[in-house]
């Protein structure tokens, strides 16, 4: 049957859009939001996504005030309106594509299924916020990796500063939120990525050599933002490396090749500063230093790589809702915390320009440049 996409001149294959041009199970299409008021004393992390190839749809929203972090998922089978995207209690508006979106939660009580902590009001999150861009949203370099001889990843995004408006509710408490005080990034990005219960392992892959290390950093001054991605393997050979500078007319420049400096808490991997050398077309250095603070481990509760109860994708029934309340001074929640990618609230200053954003950031296993030697080597 056509889709109601199939209307308008979209497609990119002989197909309908109900279906992807690619067979593989892991394709998906997401987008990723955040937001906070520049005190790093609270962050909401949320997004929606659609796994074609598996034939579900998800979300969650994440909230973290200081040791205690509420979350909220939710998963259904997939529908072909794309145009109206809704996952049980939680919805996206595009208002205007690439400027404005309006995001709302009604909270687990409004959902038709039922998990281990849903309707339960102090793990609950409820919001109606509504974004607006403050510089134009900017493609990414495309995102290619493989394990072994499969590709495991192979993505395109594009990413956005911005400010919120509206109202947060999270554990029963009202919270305003005002784009003089309220600002943060967002993403949208497709193709390629491991999604849904996992797969056989098959022939190993990894080694004791293995190492992962992620640097993602959408950031916001009141001239211009900035972004800067990197990924490196093992022995710190650079597998993604991206860097910009976006202007409010839609100017974009490249800022050469990021060097990073990260100073890790001693005994740890938790990331304490980071210094990012860039450079402009002209040679001039161009130096951020930031301050990472309120951090939400996308790997707890929110169903990224490493989450051990809940995985975006996987299927969980019809009209699944589910809300979850994780305090890290538990041992067993804290433990879980350095396996995978965090997302914190970073200030950033380049010379007297004081800046605010998005400070992404994971190193598993071996990573040479950081003088970590396998899983359990920590920061001296």
């Amino acid at each position: 049957m056509p889709a109601p996409l199939d209307e308008y001149p979209l497609h990119q294959s002989p197909l309908s859009l109900s279906y992807v041009a690619s067979s593989d199970r892991n394709f998906y299409d997401r987008c990723y939001f955040n937001a906070h008021d520049r005190s790093g004393d609270i962050f909401l992390v949320t997004g929606l996504g659609f796994y074609p190839n598996l034939g579900v749809k998800d979300a969650y929203a994440a909230v973290r005030r200081g040791d205690r972090q509420h979350v909220i998922r939710c998963s259904d089978p997939i529908d072909d309106d794309r145009l109206h995207p809704r996952v049980g209690p939680y919805r996206i508006e595009i208002v205007e594509p690439l400027h404005k979106v309006r995001l709302v939660c009604d909270g687990a009580g409004s959902g038709s299924g039922s998990g281990s902590g849903a309707g339960n009001d102090a793990g609950d999150i409820c919001f109606d916020l509504t974004w607006q861009g403050s510089f134009p949203a900017v493609d990414e370099e495309r995102h290619l990796l493989r394990q072994g001889r499969r590709t495991i990843i192979d993505t395109w995004r594009f990413a956005q500063l911005g400010t919120w408006t509206g109202e947060l509710r999270v554990g029963g408490e009202e919270i305003s939120v005002s784009p003089d005080t309220w600002v943060g990034s967002r993403d949208r990005s497709w193709g390629i990525r491991p999604v849904g219960e996992s797969e056989p392992a098959g022939r190993p892959v990894h080694d004791a050599s293995f190492g992962f290390w992620w640097l993602y950093v959408p950031i916001r001054f009141e001239q211009f933002a900035v972004v800067v991605i990197a990924q490196e393997d093992g022995i710190g050979h650079r597998t993604l490396n991206d860097a910009v500078r976006v202007w409010p007319d839609g100017r974009v420049e490249q800022l050469g090749w990021p060097r990073v400096e990260i100073d890790y808490r001693s005994g740890t991997r938790d990331p304490q500063h980071a210094r990012i050398h860039l450079t402009e077309r002209d040679g001039t250095p161009f130096v951020l230093d930031i301050e990472p603070s309120c951090g939400v481990p996308l790997h707890v509760g929110c169903g990224y790589g490493g989450d051990s109860e809940w995985l975006h994708g996987s299927w969980r029934g019809p009209g699944w809702v589910d809300t979850s309340v994780y305090d890290f001074t538990d041992p067993a929640v804290a433990g879980r915390v350095p396996w995978g990618v965090i997302d914190y609230v970073g200030r950033a200053t380049a010379g007297d320009l004081v800046g605010w954003g998005l400070f992404e950031h994971g190193t598993i296993g071996r990573h040479d440049p950081s003088g970590f030697t396998d899983l359990g080597s920590v920061a001296p």
